[in-house]
């Protein structure tokens, strides 16, 4: 019998990848078993499923740092996760890994976060549950939320990936460890291009020992951090950095907290965000039956506030703004046409 393109990638899979790398063959499965494609393996699948979900779609609305950004340069949720993808599989492929499965978990690590960024996870901590984080709502999306409720029916290793993206815990497999330093590489190098369009940064703010480790240009720190990742991990049986480099990371990481992340001015409008989805919750556990049909229909089998903030943390900055708008703020009185 002639042989599937899903069996030939995973035969090729085992001729060509490294010892340490995850096979698409040794998955643990799905929730809810399906037939095989043949034309894709199971992490193609996961990655395309992702791919074509609302939840990543929305991801271009949604904030990074800079709230709501009307400079169309700026990264936005999506941008930033096509960033983290890219440098995840640059470090997969030359450490002979499964580049699928890291890329799959790639596209879908931030899938749960909330509008505005981290001031929207802080509200739902807050009105919900100090629990709730972002990486544990992703994997909430791709379980029990998306498609209507159904989910995405992901692999165990894609969400095992996703929900252990950051955090202290680790991913159990290297595709998923990979994910984790590649998002912090990506948050640290175009979090400075940002604040630097943004008038709130100067490279040359950065303390010189840092940059003389990592270097001053965006492309040169970026390539300078993964090759420390590509060099650390080569051989070993973890994702590291060199210890040179993996301390500048982590100081230049630390340096953007306290001048960027907690900035005044980036923070600006912060309050007023934190403070509308705070309304937004507050109005919908009063008013449950004005929940979209989905939540609606989940409060058969969860709490409300759990369904609530299901809702918030799916909305796009541009949604949450417009609906507060349509709940909170008057309509401005037209006359009717043609009454003078």
């Amino acid at each position: 019998m002639e042989k599937s393109v899903s069996q030939l990638f995973c035969e090729r899979e085992r001729r060509t990848l490294s010892p340490r790398a995850f096979l698409t063959e040794n998955t643990r499965g799905r929730e809810h078993p399906c037939e095989p494609c043949p034309n894709r393996t199971d992490f193609q699948r996961d990655r395309d499923r992702i791919i074509h979900s609302k939840s990543f779609r929305r991801l271009v609305h949604k904030t990074q740092v800079f709230l709501f950004p009307q400079d169309e340069h700026y990264r936005t949720r999506m941008t930033h996760t096509l960033e983290v993808c890219q440098i995840a599989r640059i470090i997969a492929r030359a450490l002979m890994l499964n580049e699928d499965l890291t890329e799959a978990i790639a596209l879908g690590h931030d899938l749960g976060h909330t509008p505005f960024g981290h001031a929207g996870e802080v509200v739902m901590q807050q009105c919900y549950s100090p629990e709730f984080t972002h990486y544990r709502q992703s994997l909430r999306v791709v379980e029990e939320l998306e498609n209507n409720g159904r989910g995405l029916n992901l692999t165990w290793e894609v969400r095992d990936g996703i929900v252990n993206h950051t955090g202290d815990d680790m991913a159990s497999t290297l595709e998923g460890v990979i994910v984790k330093f590649a998002d912090r590489i990506a948050y640290i190098n175009h979090d400075i291009d940002d604040a630097c369009r943004a008038g709130i940064l100067k490279i040359s703010d950065i303390p010189a020992d840092i940059l003389k480790v990592l270097g001053e240009g965006h492309g040169h720190r970026i390539n300078t951090m993964v090759s420390a990742v590509i060099e650390g991990s080569a051989g070993a049986d973890t994702i590291r950095m060199t210890e040179e480099i993996g301390d500048a990371t982590m100081r230049l990481r630390r340096f953007l907290f306290d001048n960027v992340y907690f900035n005044p001015i980036a923070k600006a409008e912060e309050v007023k965000a934190r403070e509308m989805l705070a309304r937004l919750y507050e109005y919908y556990t009063r008013y449950p039956q004005k929940l979209p049909d989905l939540y609606r229909r989940n409060l058969e089998t969860e709490p409300l506030g759990r369904c609530v903030c299901d809702y918030i943390a799916s909305m796009t900055d541009r949604y949450a703004i417009d609906l507060y708008k349509e709940l909170f703020i008057p309509s401005v009185w037209r006359t009717p046409e043609g009454d003078n």
